[in-house]
C-alpha cells in the first residue's frame, strides 16, 4: 500500500494510506467508543476489502488516528460517497479529517469524480464544519439538501439526515 506522509503533529508522523482488512477493528473499536452510528465489525472489514481504493486511514505510528469509508455509486459513477468519518478523541482539533478528505479527492480513483456527497444530521455541527470547510478551501458549493426524513428510521430518537453535495470538483 502506498502511503503519504504528512507534517508531523506535535513529535509525531501522520500517515494516509488505504486500509487493509487488519484495520477493520480498530475502525470498529474508534466508532464503538464514540457518538458515530455503530456498524457491524462486518461492515468495516468489507469496506477495507472490497472498498479500499475510496477509503483512507490516518495512523500515528501504527495507532489509528481516524478513518474514512467512503465508495463510488454505481448510478454515480462522477460522485465519491463519503459513509463515515472517524477520528480517535485524542486527535480531534488538529485537521485530520480534512487532510484525510484531501486524500481521498487526491487518488486515482477520484480522478473523474466531480461531486463529493455525504448525509449528515442537522445537529452534527462537527460534520457540517468538515464539509462545508472542505468546500470552501476548495473553492466550490456545498447544497445542503433533505435526505431521509427521521421517520423512514426504526425506533425512536434518529435525527433527519441531509445531504451535503460538494462540487464541481476536479473541473479543468
Amino acid at each position: 500500500m502506498k502511503s503519504k506522509l504528512m507534517p508531523p503533529i506535535e513529535n509525531e508522523t501522520l500517515t494516509l494510506t488505504k486500509p487493509g482488512v487488519d484495520d477493520g477493528a480498530a475502525m470498529w473499536e474508534l466508532v464503538k467508543d464514540s457518538t458515530l452510528d455503530l456498524n457491524s465489525p462486518y461492515k468495516y472489514l468489507m469496506m477495507c476489502k472490497f472498498f479500499s481504493e475510496t477509503c483512507v486511514t490516518a495512523k500515528v505510528d501504527d495507532r489509528l488516528a481516524g478513518f474514512i469509508t467512503a465508495f463510488i455509486p454505481p448510478e454515480a459513477d462522477d460522485t465519491v460517497f463519503v459513509w463515515q468519518v472517524g477520528v480517535d478523541p485524542s486527535y480531534r482539533g488538529r485537521g485530520i479529517a480534512g487532510r484525510m478528505l484531501s486524500e481521498l479527492m487526491s487518488r486515482d480513483i477520484c480522478r473523474q469524480v466531480r461531486y463529493l456527497e455525504a448525509t449528515v444530521t442537522p445537529t452534527n455541527e462537527a460534520s457540517d464544519s468538515l464539509f462545508k470547510g472542505y468546500a470552501r478551501r476548495s473553492g466550490v458549493h456545498c447544497d445542503v439538501k433533505p435526505c431521509f426524513p427521521s421517520r423512514l428510521f426504526p425506533g425512536e430518537g434518529h435525527e433527519a439526515e441531509l445531504t451535503y453535495r460538494i462540487g464541481p470538483i476536479n473541473e479543468k
